[in-house]
């Protein structure tokens, strides 16, 4: 005798049982799981940095009595702040789909030209160390867009040749800052209601920088660019000026932090710097900002540079890891976060 699923062509479902959750047995669950997966995914991606930030926070708290004093933290704030507005310009850069690896090298070129305009006044000082950024910036846009040479190597070539003008111009000496700069000096070392001027600065600049992005149209116009540049220029977008206007922004952030840097040290110095590019780079990479470009912002990147900030401060106050080793340790942590940031994407793509 056949079933009543055999004779109407379908197989018969049983009732649901008392207790049993909607749904079950009948596949929802397994259809939903990948489309879960992925939004975690997605989540893990955007929000992973400030969950590692705040872990990190609370291990040096209770592992080290001096982590979480005002003075301590103030300090990992001025230390970083110079770094965070590097790597401001570097978001707007990265977001393009590009790379800027000439910030260290323009850092200490607008340094050293601040430096040694210091005598003729603060204000012409910090006009001339901007315009020297501002201008070296601009011409690594021009020849990413002009001569359509790939973003990597122009400003490779940029941070080599910049390095070599500021080592053969000061003949690998400091340029001593002017003591009548009261203004520049202050810049580097000054406070305001208690907070260092360098903090001051650099969320002032981040702050526009979330602005720009979240609400202007220059910002839509940097995250068109970088979801897909070809698509861009069809809808009628002018790519170009934006790369251009993008990697001239980020020399003029980059040189803003050296005339800071300037004014804290006392002086220019032609090996100010070296390196800066890749702390930069991995700040906003360890923030959530993909490096093809169109996914992040300036928040990812304020998260990025204070968890690195306070994991380094935590490798200087444990006082056994050597500078070398430390070195050892940042290059790991930023390969292991490409690796999760590139499974995670991939995961949430899938969704």
């Amino acid at each position: 005798m056949e079933t009543q699923g055999q004779m109407g062509g379908a197989l018969a479902v049983p009732p649901p049982q008392p207790g049993t959750p909607p749904g079950a047995g009948s596949g929802v669950p397994a259809r939903r799981t990948p489309a879960l997966r992925a939004k975690a995914a997605s989540m893990l991606q955007r929000q992973g940095a400030v969950v590692a930030l705040i872990v990190v926070c609370v291990f040096g708290a209770i592992r080290y009595a001096p982590f979480a004093t005002p003075e301590n933290l103030l300090n990992v704030l001025r230390q970083n702040s110079m770094l965070g507005m590097v790597a401001l310009g570097m978001t707007l850069v990265v977001l393009t789909g590009g790379i800027d690896l000439s910030v260290g090298s323009v850092l200490a070129i607008a340094g050293i030209v601040a430096a040694m305009l210091s005598d003729q006044g603060t204000l012409v000082a910090v006009s001339g160390g901007l315009a020297a950024g501002l201008l070296l910036g601009t011409i690594n846009g021009l020849l990413i867009t002009r001569a359509r040479i790939q973003p990597f190597i122009v400003t490779l070539a940029m941070m080599i040749a910049a390095r070599g003008v500021a080592l053969g111009v000061t003949g690998e000496n400091s340029v001593r800052v002017d003591r009548t700069a009261e203004g520049f000096l202050w810049l580097g070392r000054g406070r305001m209601f208690g907070v260092p001027v360098p903090v001051i600065l650099a969320a002032l600049a981040f702050l526009i920088g979330f602005i720009v992005l979240r609400y202007t149209r220059f910002g839509r116009y940097i995250y068109a660019a970088g979801d897909h540049q070809d698509a861009a220029r069809l809808l009628g977008l002018k790519v170009d000026r934006v790369l251009i206007a993008t990697y001239a922004l980020s020399g003029l952030l980059a040189a803003l932090a050296g005339i800071v840097l300037a004014g804290r040290l006392g002086a220019g110095q032609p090996v100010a710097g070296t390196g800066w590019e890749l702390d930069a780079i991995a700040a906003v990479v360890v923030g959530g900002t993909l490096l093809s470009g169109g996914q992040g912002g300036v928040g990812s990147t304020v998260v990025g540079v204070l968890l690195l900030g306070v994991i380094f401060n935590l490798f200087n106050l444990e006082g056994t890891i050597t500078p070398w080793w430390q070195g050892v340790l940042r290059g790991v942590f930023l390969l292991g976060v490409v690796v999760v940031q590139s499974r995670l994407q991939k995961r949430a793509g899938h969704g």
